[in-house]
């Protein structure tokens, strides 16, 4: 049986009275990109931080390609490249000399330093100004320049923490399709994220956690399919009448509808029939709905649905749980 790249069993963390992480279990395959979802203050950060030996668990147990996180760290930081939120670069240093240092630092042979800081700033298009200092550089370029520094020692495993944060939709774009490149060639990628687009895009399999717990575990498209391929959507035009819908729905029909201010959301597995008795159940009670959409379900909608609420709940909590 193949070896997990990462296996974590039962991993917690305290801060305090705050419970950063909750028994978290999981295991990354060797080759994939592995999602880790959740809002701000879900605990995604600490996870990163415990399995690239910047942290120490409170309890349980984390290996990194068979090293233990705590036992071996030496060893698992030799191992691994990490981009975290913030870019990590020196913005005084060019480009290539930021690529040069980092092979230094990881005690790349001599030999090989030259070579790979210019087959990187090529493969991450930063040739061009390879050789002006970063703070010249856009957004797009430097995180694309601190991911190209986590590669540099071509490590066979890589965590990205919030990779695409405040890049534009194309400077976004471009790094997913790195981030692909670099799974073709045989890296893993662990992938922390909250935007659903992105953990859809890209990861193979997704791990949702919330408040420091794991919430589920699967494939994007085994995630949306246990919700239901269609969507319901129904604007009742305010919050007072979109109430007494759900309530005439569940009512009268059986089904379930979340409310989000005016708006009624029913996953469901065949839209044509329920939705036809829905029309005409809220019609005849004066219920008309302003606006009518079904669509195919997405990574938001089962976030929602397992946890209540939406990916985006406003800043970190304090103590170290992002």
């Amino acid at each position: 049986m193949e070896r997990a790249a990462i296996d974590v069993d039962g991993l917690s963390k305290r801060f305090g009275s705050l419970v950063a992480l909750d028994r978290l279990t999981f295991e990354v395959r060797p080759g994939e990109v592995f999602g880790l979802l959740g809002p701000n203050g879900a605990g995604k950060t600490t996870v990163i931080r415990i399995l690239t030996t910047i942290l120490h668990p409170s309890a349980g147990r984390a290996e990194v390609l068979g090293h233990d996180v705590v036992r071996e760290a030496a060893v698992v930081r030799r191992l691994i490249g990490l981009a975290g939120q913030y870019a990590a670069v020196d913005p005084n240093l060019t480009g290539r000399e930021n690529l040069r240092l980092i092979g230094r630092l990881t005690r790349l042979a001599r030999s090989r330093i030259r070579p790979r800081a210019s087959a990187l700033l090529h493969r991450f298009d930063l040739a061009a100004a390879a050789d002006r200092p970063v703070r010249t550089y856009s957004g797009g370029m430097r995180r694309r320049l601190d991911v190209a520094a986590a590669l540099v020692a071509e490590p066979p495993l890589l965590f990205l923490d919030e990779p695409t944060t405040g890049l534009d939709p194309q400077s976004r774009n471009a790094l997913w399709e790195l981030i692909r490149e670099l799974v073709s060639d045989g890296t893993t990628v662990l992938l922390t994220t909250q935007h659903l687009e992105e953990a859809d895009q890209l990861a193979e399999r997704i791990v949702v956690v919330d408040e420091g717990r794991l919430i589920a575990d699967d494939t994007p498209a085994a995630l949306k399919a246990h919700l239901g391929n269609t969507v319901i959507e129904l604007d009742m035009g305010d919050r007072r009448h979109a109430v007494t819908a759900a309530a005439t729905i569940e009512g009268r029909l059986g089904e379930t509808a979340e409310i989000e201010g005016s708006r009624l959301r029913l996953p469901c597995r065949s839209a044509f029939g329920l939705l036809r008795g829905i029309l005409n159940l809220l019609e005849a009670d004066g219920l008309a709905p302003r606006n009518v959409t079904v669509r195919e379900s997405s990574l938001d909608d089962v976030f929602l649905a397992l946890t209540g609420h939406r990916t985006r709940t406003g800043p970190a909590t304090a103590g170290g749980r992002e």
